[in-house]
């Protein structure tokens, strides 16, 4: 039987859940130019940068010192601003349209989604949003010519039930030299499936180690880069990948954007392809914060894929999600139904689920003394999808970035399911 995660999906308030800090993003190559308005207008200066650090990892107890930072690479100030500054830098950005500074936006909180309702109560059925009866049938057909007949996966002694629906049981593909970035609560380092591992790690929550005191993180990372479990399932998806664990969620399972840009800052620069973030809030409005580090990401050959989220219920796809450029993951069961909990596409242009994947019932690691646990949610689903990337990225140096996107897109099995609340489909393994 499932066993329920033990945090909770952030509730509606959650999103309205500021630092008092704020993120100012700059047009492209204008970070100088930025810095340089925010000092003018808001008296703001000597922020501590990002690139005056090893790997780009920057100190967060020197950015909680100085009330924010500079992530060079992403175009991006993180500054405390009292009422008149914050006035003065926005009267300055509406001055000069086309000005170093594109937007001024709140800092927010993120919280580690997991999905605390009973899963005894019935799975969404297709059909719903009057999708045209034939159209569904030939995507089932389709679906089933390529899975088999879409009957119920489940786990057993070899693997995990979402390793058969990804068919990542069946890739000979393993992710070796590969880097996967799981930015989330952190990894147990002492975790014995892990032993003999690449693991770079860095902590960007003030004041806590990068071992995991939560399980989330440890979760997530079992799914996207982890390998078998003592008596030998496999759990894992690209079992020799490098893993970059970064702890951007306290062991509370929350954390600011501070710590999440920081640490997409250092994945991006130390070459990750693939970042996996398994977090969000529920503002379905999209940050122009995030947007445009996803947008960057790409332009640098790394693909950011995060959870839709698990608030169905009281509304869609929220930050970072939403954002046009990283990739949005829904959760579906064994029988790919759509998860009760799973969100749905937002109404703001590109807020779209894109992919979906196992999320619900999943087995994996986590910290000890438990070691495995089977969770649900939206962000069970998104390691799936990061796994799977670095297994793509691995058979072609051209998978990378936005190609890479296309790949995980086009090879996806069409679900008779609604676009909006499965966007391509269900990710697939390179097979064989």
């Amino acid at each position: 039987m499932s066993q329920q995660a033990t945090f909770s999906a952030a509730s509606a308030n959650e999103s309205e859940q500021t630092t008092g800090r704020y993120l100012i993003t700059f047009r492209e190559d204008d970070v100088s130019k930025g810095l340089g308005a925010i000092e003018k207008r808001a008296a703001v200066a000597g922020l501590p940068s990002a690139a005056d650090f090893a790997d780009s990892a920057i100190d967060m107890e020197q950015v909680a010192k100085a009330g924010g930072a500079v992530f060079p690479t992403l175009g991006i100030a993180l500054v405390t601003l009292d009422p008149d500054a914050l006035n003065s830098l926005m009267a300055a950005q509406a001055e000069d349209g086309d000005g170093a500074i594109l937007d001024i936006e709140p800092e927010r909180m993120f919280y580690a989604i997991g999905e605390s309702g009973s899963l005894s109560g019935a799975y969404l059925e297709g059909y719903r949003d009057a999708v045209d009866n034939l159209y569904q049938k030939a995507m089932a057909v389709a679906a089933e010519e390529r899975l088999g007949a879409m009957a119920t996966f489940a786990d057993d002694a070899l693997s995990t039930w979402g390793l058969k629906a990804t068919r990542a049981i069946h890739s000979s593909r393993t992710g070796s030299a590969m880097k996967v970035a799981v930015l989330d609560t952190g990894m147990d380092l002492q975790h014995p499936d892990f032993r003999g591992r690449r693991i770079i790690t860095k902590s960007f929550v003030s004041g806590e180690a990068v071992q995991d005191g939560h399980g989330h993180g440890t979760h997530c990372i079992g799914t996207a880069c982890g390998y078998k479990d003592a008596s030998g399932r496999r759990y894992g998806i690209a079992w020799k990948a490098a893993i970059y664990a970064g702890k951007v969620l306290s062991n509370a399972g929350s954390g600011s954007s501070a710590g999440i840009i920081a640490g997409m800052e250092w994945a991006i620069n130390s070459g990750c392809q693939v970042i996996s973030m398994s977090l969000g809030n529920t503002t379905t409005t999209p940050s122009t914060a995030y947007e445009t580090v996803g947008r960057r990401a790409l332009q640098k050959k790394c693909l950011i894929v995060a959870a839709a989220g698990n608030h169905r219920s009281t509304g869609t796809v929220g930050q970072p999600a939403n954002s046009p450029s990283i990739m949005a993951v829904g959760a579906v069961d064994n029988g790919l139904r759509l998860a009760s909990f799973s969100c749905g596409s937002g109404p703001a242009s590109g807020a779209n689920v894109d992919l979906v994947a196992p999320g619900v019932a999943v087995y994996s690691s986590t910290k000890l003394p438990t070691r495995y646990a089977s969770w649900n949610g939206t962000s069970m689903a998104t390691p799936h999808v990061a796994g799977v990337a670095a297994l793509w990225a691995q058979m072609s140096a051209a998978n990378r970035g936005a190609a890479l996107w296309q790949v995980l897109t086009s090879r996806a099995v069409r679900l008779p399911l609604p676009t909006s609340d499965v966007g391509s489909g269900l990710v697939q393994s390179p097979v064989p």
